[in-house]
């Protein structure tokens, strides 16, 4: 499903910050898979990401979506198959729009626009169908505007405006991260109902390692721009929390820290 080829990407190159990033690297994510992505701060986890959704681009090397070559393509074509949810829960919806709005504009996404109104009264039912889901009260709160909303609220309005369309890509970006400890772990649970119900392939960036434990089908550690740790399977299953913080313990060792 995605690809990366021998991905090479400096930060600042020719001058006396230069960072090499990223060096030959290469990764793919199966059809299917959902995958917890960890790492410090630097090791190259939301550059990863950027690098998907066409946000940043390689300095050489291919990004492959679907056996499709995206590494051209720009962020707002790969939008139309990629979903995804930013850390700051402002960002995935409008705060000026109520629910319903924001809701009728995510589900006209790669339809073409003419001079038909964008709140489709008609579709209501479904969209409250699609918050139920959430078990937030969001289906009776329809005329209220996102801004409104708790963080909590406004994160799994967001999560549900990513998965509406027909995308075979979701993208998570920490998007537990900004929450308090009962919202990050209710958003937890629509997200793995959401994923698990439509089999979205999907890649979710966390630090919360319990997360990235008890969530997902796969676990990538990375750091300094490299997997060091890319488990699956049976030892994903095994995995304790404190499996990663041995491992990061290493690697701060290694570097003197």
């Amino acid at each position: 499903m995605v690809r990366l080829q021998n991905i090479d990407l400096v930060f600042n190159r020719g001058t006396i910050d230069e960072n090499v990033l990223f060096d030959n690297f290469s990764l793919m994510v199966n059809e299917g898979e959902f995958v917890a992505v960890v790492g410090s701060n630097g090791s190259g986890k939301t550059t990863l990401l950027n690098l998907i959704c066409g946000t940043m681009r390689p300095d050489s090397g291919n990004v492959m979506l679907g056996g499709t070559d995206v590494t051209n393509i720009p962020e707002y074509k790969r939008a139309k198959r990629i979903g995804r949810v930013l850390q700051d829960p402002k960002m995935g919806t409008c705060a000026d729009l109520t629910i319903l709005e924001n809701l009728s504009l995510a589900d006209n996404k790669n339809k073409r626009y003419d001079l038909r109104s964008a709140v489709n009264k008609q579709r209501e039912d479904y969209y409250k169908t699609l918050l139920e889901r959430c078990n937030m009260g969001l289906e009776n709160r329809m005329g209220t505007l996102a801004g409104a909303l708790s963080g909590g609220q406004r994160q799994a309005l967001a999560l549900t405006i990513a998965t509406m369309s027909d995308i075979d890509l979701l993208i998570l970006d920490e998007h537990t991260a900004a929450l308090d400890p009962k919202s990050s772990e209710t958003l937890m649970g629509i997200t793995q109902r959401v994923v698990s119900e439509k089999k979205y392939t999907t890649l979710m960036v966390t630090h919360n390692l319990r997360f990235a434990v008890e969530y997902g089908t796969r676990l990538v550690m990375m750091h300094s721009g490299k997997a060091v740790m890319d488990l699956s399977g049976v030892a994903k299953q095994n995995l304790k929390v404190d499996d990663i913080l041995g491992k990061f313990n290493e690697i701060s060792i290694e570097c003197g820290n």
